[in-house]
C-alpha cells in the first residue's frame, strides 16, 4: 500500500475513533436527522468545524491550546452550562410531551436558525473538542512527518462520512419514532447525555 494511502487510511480510522462516540454533538445530529430539521446545515457545520479543528491540530496549534488552561476552563463553564440547559429542555419534553415529531412542511425559519446556533454552540463550546481533535489528533498526525496533512485529510473525510451517515441515515428510524412513546425515549436519552456531559464539564472546569 502506498505511504500516502496508508497515512490517509490511518487518519480515517483515528478520526472515526474520536468521533464515533455517544456525545452531545452526535445526539443532537441524530435528533435533527430524525426530525428532518436543518439536517444539511447541521451536518455541514459539524463536518466543516471538524475540518477546521483538524487542520489546526495538524498545523501544530495543539501546543498553544494546552498552554492556555484558563481559556479551556472558561469554555468548560460556558459549554457545561449550555449543555445542562439543553438537557433540561429535553427532560421537559419527556415529562410534558408536545410537538416533538417530524418537522412539517411549514416549519418556520426560526427552527433552522435555532438548530444552527445550537450546533455551533455544541461544537465550539466543548473543551474536549480542542483537546481531542486539535491536540490528540494533531499529535498523532505529527508522527507522520511530511504525510501529516494526508493523515489529516483522512480524518476530515471520516468526520464528513460519519456526520452525513448519522444525519441523513437517521430518517430510517422515523417509522419507529412515529409513536410518541419512542420520542419520549429519544428525548430521555438526549437529556441524560446532555446533563451528564454538562455536569462533567462544569465539574472539571
Amino acid at each position: 500500500m502506498p505511504a500516502s494511502l496508508s497515512a490517509a487510511a490511518a487518519g480515517f480510522g483515528t478520526g472515526l475513533s474520536l468521533i464515533v462516540a455517544i456525545g452531545a454533538q452526535n445526539a443532537f445530529v441524530l435528533r435533527q436527522g430524525i426530525r428532518r430539521d436543518a439536517v444539511l446545515a447541521v451536518v455541514g457545520i459539524c463536518a466543516l468545524s471538524d475540518a477546521v479543528l483538524i487542520a489546526l491540530g495538524v498545523g501544530g496549534v495543539g501546543a498553544v491550546v494546552v498552554a492556555w488552561p484558563g481559556a479551556l476552563t472558561l469554555v468548560g463553564w460556558i459549554g457545561g452550562g449550555f449543555l445542562l440547559c439543553y438537557g433540561a429542555l429535553a427532560a421537559r419534553r419527556v415529562l410534558r410531551p408536545g410537538k416533538s415529531g417530524l418537522r412539517t412542511e411549514g416549519a418556520a425559519s426560526d427552527s433552522r436558525r435555532r438548530a444552527v446556533l445550537t450546533c455551533l454552540a455544541m461544537t465550539w463550546l466543548n473543551p474536549h473538542v480542542y483537546l481531542d481533535t486539535v491536540f490528540l489528533l494533531g499529535s498523532v498526525a505529527a508522527d507522520r512527518g511530511p504525510l501529516r496533512w494526508t493523515f489529516g485529510l483522512g480524518a476530515m473525510l471520516a468526520s464528513l462520512c460519519w456526520f452525513a451517515a448519522l444525519g441523513f441515515g437517521a430518517r430510517l428510524l422515523s417509522g419507529f419514532l412515529a409513536r410518541p412513546a419512542a420520542w419520549r425515549f429519544l428525548d430521555g436519552l438526549v437529556a441524560a447525555t446532555m446533563i451528564a456531559l454538562g455536569a462533567t464539564l462544569v465539574a472539571g472546569a
